[in-house]
């Protein structure tokens, strides 16, 4: 089911399908966090991406729990969106010989993915309060406030040595 088909007619479909949108994403993130952290050469970027494999794993329950208190299935469809960011990181990763400038290009496929989820948790978010959700749009807002931190991490770790080592 795509975005913008007939499946969707009111506010609470677009809901429900963006939901099984960023489950599935929660759940690619879990399987490509792992590659991504024994593929990085700077030990705190390593660290950084296990942490936040354990922070992804506490995202895919929480959805599930918003699943249940919304009271439709989870259940994951197809993101395209996540899968691309996914596989150019991939090959990109493939691409590197240098590796200050891999843990480089690790840090910006990291960060696609971040913004990806920022995106959509900010909107899952507003659309929770319009349906009447705060309950769901609250735990939401847990998972966001961890993907926006996870974000400035990165962007901290890149800007104070990462870019650094890779421009010299």
């Amino acid at each position: 089911m795509g975005l913008f088909t007939r499946d969707i007619k009111t506010m609470n479909d677009l809901f429900v399908n963006q939901l099984q949108d960023i489950y599935y994403a929660e759940k690619q993130l879990v399987k490509a966090l792992p590659k991504m952290a024994e593929k990085a050469t700077d030990q705190q970027l390593k660290q950084g991406f296990l942490t936040h494999l354990d922070e992804t794993k506490t995202h895919v329950q929480r959805l599930e729990q918003v699943f249940q208190m919304h009271g439709a299935q989870a259940k994951a469809v197809d993101c395209p969106a996540i899968d691309g960011i996914i596989k150019e990181a991939d090959e990109t990763a493939g691409e590197v010989a240098d590796k200050a400038v891999l843990d480089a290009a690790l840090i910006n496929a990291a960060q696609a993915a971040e913004h990806y989820e920022i995106a959509r948790y900010g909107s899952l978010i507003a659309w929770a309060k319009q349906l009447g959700r705060n309950d769901c749009a609250s735990v939401l807002q847990k998972t966001l406030e961890e993907e926006k931190a996870t974000d400035r991490k990165l962007t901290t770790l890149a800007e104070s040595k990462i870019n650094l080592r890779a421009a010299s």
